[in-house]
């Protein structure tokens, strides 16, 4: 009896261990068309997977979910939905300054290719990542700070080529404008 409990770890172990050394696809790749129910789901994965599923709609021909209202975009932390809210009641019916599409930071859109991304994960909560894609023949780089809430991914902050953070450039101005 002991042999065949033996011969039964032994094949369960050499199955598992088989299991872990297959390299996995991204679930959410396989399964979902790219949008926010992919990008949600990416979330709870890597932050590789979470910004890959965040430019995937873009390099699809362009995000056709409707995007929720200013301040309460799940892709964004707490943080960048407070700032990004607090720009858009600023603005009191003025442009904001925040009157483009922050994952391209681009207003319009052309023919678009993710060209790289790099992730360097510091914290178990914190990671940057550094994309760089082409938007209309125009090649951008930036990097996302990207914050774990609540089990999932977030955009914490995007630092522009420059070196200038979207958050605090806007925290600024919500400042200069007394807020």
């Amino acid at each position: 009896m002991r042999l065949i409990f033996g011969v039964i770890a032994v094949a369960l172990l050499a199955a598992c261990s088989d299991q872990a050394t297959q390299p996995t696809k991204d679930s959410t790749e396989a399964t979902q068309p790219p949008g926010r129910d992919a990008i949600y789901a990416a979330a709870t994965t890597t932050p590789e997977a979470f910004v890959r599923a965040l430019y995937a709609p873009y390099v699809a021909g362009g995000p056709k979910d409707a995007t929720p209202a200013p301040g309460q975009d799940p892709i964004f932390s707490r943080m960048m939905n407070a700032t990004i809210g607090a720009d858009f009641r600023i603005a009191k019916g003025e442009v904001p300054s925040l009157n483009y599409d922050l994952i391209c930071g681009c207003q319009d859109q052309g023919a678009f290719t993710l060209d790289s991304v790099v992730v360097t994960q510091g914290e178990t909560n914190a990671a940057d990542a550094a994309v760089a894609f082409n938007n209309a023949g125009e090649t951008t780089r930036q990097t996302l700070k990207l914050q774990r809430e609540g089990g999932a991914w977030k955009v914490d902050d995007i630092v522009g080529a420059d070196g200038k953070s979207v958050q605090d450039e806007t925290i600024k101005l919500i400042e200069a404008a007394g807020h």
